[in-house]
């Protein structure tokens, strides 16, 4: 591990600096998690004292004051080493709502914590059984009673919801009815989880086909004080929004990272692995769906970069991050695909890490955005296309 701070380091040092970082958390590590449901504390709490989590932080509030290019680098190694962000991944984004929304004393109060890892933020609730994608639709209700917020309702998909101190909430404080836009009328809240749980707050795990830490999170009467408002009432949706293309380049990034470490895992093995007296690699059959999955990926990445260089320079993204994300996971899929394919049986022998990966990767089709939904937004907004939904 590099001694020197995140923000001190290029981005060829940080890709290095994460690889021996991750060096110390092998596949036996993950594959214990794995059978046992458990989250990997110790890989959360690695990440944490480096620096990373708190990557986009500002050196003022304690972080490394690093741009989302750099977030990338990161979260895109630990994928490409084996390892899996997602237990930790939204404590550098989630964040940025209260960077860019909150006031003065809310930057002050929880920035530092996060960025020296003392608070968690990694709980996003939006997400509804009704509503979907449809974030407008959510019923969660946050009413304004004096110095609180009273909320009812539930979220679903809130992922590390057990293993998060803070949650950033997204409900509607003035109804459907009452606003002249659906988008209006939804306000952020910060919700202390370690203070709601129990009065108010339940959470409830979801098992999944991958240990993602999904859960089913529920309100009943929950009170939050008034001063947990993000920025202006009503304007949440606005706030959240703000973040998604973030999001997604970030995500885009994990799934290329995925992509390189089955196309890594297929090659080796195409090379070594004889049958017919031949390496199986020298069968095109073998080697051009590995070759396929490499071009995608590399051309996921194109795109990633230029998306990430549109951000970080304060341009318009929407369509590069969108599109970014659909090649990256589709490219990832590609790969995992031909690194089953190329392992045959052994393929879904547990000691290869291939299977676990392959449920990981799989993920990111549909979360956090599905391929449709980023298909109807390029159709729409990118070729003027009439809306579809």
């Amino acid at each position: 591990m590099d001694d020197r701070p995140a923000g001190e380091m290029a981005h060829g040092e940080i890709r290095a600096a994460v690889s021996r970082l991750c060096a110390g958390f092998p596949g036996e590590y993950w594959r214990r998690l794995d059978a046992e449901r458990g989250y990997p504390t110790a890989f959360v709490q690695a990440l944490t004292e480096a620096g990373y989590l708190g990557a986009l932080i500002p050196e003022e509030y304690g972080g490394a004051g690093l741009q989302l290019g750099a977030a990338a680098a990161i979260l895109e190694t630990i994928h490409a080493e084996g390892c899996n962000a997602a237990a930790c991944h939204a404590q550098m984004y989630i964040m940025g709502t209260i960077l860019r929304h909150g006031s003065p004393a809310q930057k002050a109060a929880y920035l530092p914590g996060i960025a020296a890892g003392t608070l968690r933020l990694q709980a996003f609730g939006v997400t509804e059984p009704g509503s979907g994608t449809d974030t407008t639709a959510l019923r969660t209700t946050a009413r304004r009673q004096g110095d609180e917020y009273i909320i009812n309702g539930q979220k679903i998909w809130t992922s590390r919801a057990e293993h998060s101190d803070l949650m950033l909430l997204l409900a509607r404080t003035t109804p459907r009815e009452a606003v002249a836009r659906k988008t209006e009328g939804l306000s952020t809240l910060l919700v202390d989880m370690r203070a709601a749980l129990g009065h108010g707050l339940t959470i409830r795990p979801i098992r999944t086909m991958m240990n993602h830490n999904s859960c089913e999170v529920f309100f009943d009467d929950l009170r939050v004080p008034a001063a947990n408002l993000i920025g202006e009432e009503g304007r949440g949706f606005r706030y959240i929004l703000d973040g998604m293309n973030a999001e997604r380049l970030l995500i885009a990034a994990e799934c290329i990272g995925d992509a390189r470490w089955f196309t890594a895992r297929s090659t080796a093995y195409a090379r070594e692995r004889k049958v017919f007296g031949r390496p199986i690699g020298q069968n095109q059959g073998v080697a051009f769906p590995i070759a396929r999955a490499h071009a995608q990926s590399r051309a996921a990445a194109l795109m990633l970069r230029e998306g990430l260089a549109k951000f970080d320079a304060g341009e318009p993204c929407a369509e590069e991050a969108n599109t970014a994300k659909l090649l990256a996971a589709e490219a990832a899929w590609a790969a995992a695909e031909a690194c089953v394919q190329t392992h045959g049986g052994f393929g879904f022998a547990e000691e290869y890490d291939i299977e676990r990966k392959f449920r990981e990767t799989r993920l990111y089709q549909v979360a956090p955005i599905s391929t449709n939904l980023i298909l109807s937004y390029i159709a729409e907004h990118v070729l003027g296309l009439p809306r579809s939904y």
